[in-house]
């Protein structure tokens, strides 16, 4: 068999998701002809399809060796880096590619993605403007590529909060394909349903026919639908249809996917473990010219609405749930999955303050001159021993909201970490709920100070009250653009809570849970 034939049927593994075969078969062909630049993109590629992100970018670093303007590999690079949160590499690799061929439409979609994860949504709508002007034109691009850019082009209008010109966008995809699942699933996050109106029951009765011809194979687009009905369903108030919908697309991802739940006990059993025995009192007291506001809880428990009302004070910039602590947690500290306790201490007693400068350097590319920060990644809460020993500057706002209401809206929400897969299975939920609950009580021991609790219905009861403690806790000047978050355009939001983050505050999901009582009995009944 000629080489020809071996690479084509390395592709034809890739293209099945077969990696590993790609790997191996890789492998033996590069101890022939090592410097084989199609061969080396190829294997990071591979490498990259398996999330080892890290072992992609030697490949595509070698490949590069050999073939300088290979704009493939580059483009590939640039995606690896920017995985690993190398953005300001990253950057300059598109950059680079676009110099070399203006025309090269991935690198424009690429660039665009980076520009929405340093929250420079304006600059990503530019971008994907661009690709767009570019595929429009070249009659070999299909139109599956044209409605790709279109709905990335839809998703940066809605986190910007440009409602219309997301609306606009929506409609030019079902002018090409009027079946496009992820467009039905952001039309239906746009819209209130209600049986008055006829316009509500039509597209309710359009995704219900796209359902019927979608197999359960085709996993992602029978899972958005099913939330989208759920949502539409739950809407119009009938409960009984909702939780049917809702089920299903749970039932998918959990034979997909499964549970990680047994691994998030081991994870947060561990913590507290380590943090048992370490001296909170005594921090690090490197020089630290930011402040952070970390903004933390169970998942949906209200974190977005909270950095939205944060973030409409003029002195805090916004920069949305990020993963750059964990990231340099799992740098330093971790090793055989478990934190390194004598590390931690070493870390602890330095002169330097190696975590937060490695955190802060993830800003590089923010463009901002506020000295304060707000991180609203949730499951920080699982962290706060780290925040209290190399953020002792910081402030940390918990926000909780009735338990049973708060998993419900897991429930009937989809996440794309893999570290949330708990998610999948309403039991699991609870589960994770109470484990949540167990390391909370075990930080307030601790630390009681440090954290400043927030009970979601008391905030949409009693706004102004609490938002001025809340505000006091940060030590902030009183600024009463904060009572209105839903005109804070200076913060995108690229979470689930988006539609709801965009509404003035309201109560009409306080006790929500009620409506579900009779059908996610045996979760509630596992909640502490």
């Amino acid at each position: 068999m000629d080489l020809v034939e071996k690479i084509k049927i390395l592709k034809n593994h890739f293209n099945a998701k077969n990696y590993k075969k790609v790997i191996e078969g890789a492998s033996k062909l590069l101890k022939k002809i090592p410097k084989n630049d199609y061969l080396l993109n190829l294997t990071g590629m591979a490498y990259q399809g398996l999330s080892q992100h890290n072992n992609s970018i030697k490949y595509f670093s070698e490949a590069l060796k050999h073939a300088p303007n290979n704009v493939a590999a580059m483009n590939n690079y640039a995606n690896a880096l920017k995985a690993t949160g190398k953005f300001e590499q990253s950057q300059n690799l598109y950059e680079k590619i676009l110099k070399i061929n203006p025309n090269y439409i991935n690198a424009y979609n690429n660039y665009a993605n980076l520009k929405t994860l340093i929250n420079d949504y304006e600059g990503a709508i530019v971008l994907y403007k661009k690709a767009l002007d570019l595929v429009k034109i070249n009659k070999n691009i299909p139109q599956s590529s044209i409605v790709n850019f279109l709905f990335s082009l839809a998703v940066a209008y809605q986190s910007e909060n440009k409602i219309e010109e997301t609306k606009k966008t929506v409609d030019e995809i079902f002018s090409i394909d009027p079946n496009h699942v992820g467009a039905h699933k952001l039309t239906s996050s746009l819209l209130k349903y209600t049986k008055e109106n006829k316009d509500s029951l039509d597209h309710i009765n359009k995704m219900e026919s796209i359902y019927r011809q979608i197999n359960n194979n085709d996993y992602e687009k029978k899972v958005d639908l099913s939330y989208a009905l759920g949502k539409a369903y739950e809407d119009i108030k009938d409960f009984g249809s909702a939780y049917q919908f809702y089920e299903k697309a749970n039932e998918l991802k959990f034979d997909k996917f499964g549970s990680n739940i047994d691994a998030e006990k081991k994870a947060i059993d561990n913590i507290i473990k380590t943090f048992s025995d370490i001296n909170l009192a005594k921090s690090n007291q490197g020089i630290q010219k930011k402040k952070i506001i970390f903004i933390l809880g169970m998942p949906r428990s209200g974190t977005t609405l909270m950095e939205q009302i944060i973030s409409s004070h003029s002195e805090v910039y916004g920069a949305g749930e990020l993963i750059y602590l964990q990231q340099v947690l799992k740098n330093n500290f971790v090793n055989d999955s478990k934190y390194n306790k004598q590390l931690i201490v070493d870390y602890q007693n330095s002169s330097k303050n190696i975590v937060f400068s490695e955190y802060i350097n993830y800003f590089k590319l923010y463009n901002f001159e506020e000295k304060i920060i707000t991180d609203k990644a949730p499951q920080n809460f699982r962290l706060i021993g780290f925040i209290k020993l190399f953020f002792p500057n910081s402030k940390i706002i918990h926000c909780y909201r009735n338990q049973k209401d708060n998993c419900l809206s897991l429930f009937k929400n989809t996440f794309a970490s893999n570290t949330m897969n708990w998610t999948n299975k309403a039991e699991d939920i609870a589960k994770y709920y109470n484990l949540y609950s167990k390391i909370m009580k075990f930080w307030k021991t601790k630390i009681p100070d440090f954290i400043h609790d927030v009970e979601y219905e008391k905030l949409v009861t009693d706004k102004e009250k609490e938002i001025k403690e809340i505000l006091n806790f940060c030590e902030l000047n009183w600024d009463e653009k904060c009572l209105n978050p839903d005109k804070n355009s200076k913060t995108p939001i690229k979470t689930v809570s988006i539609a709801q983050a965009r509404q003035p505050i309201y109560k009409s999901s306080v006790n929500s849970s009620n409506n579900f009582d009779k059908y996610l009995e045996k979760m509630f009944k596992i909640l502490d």
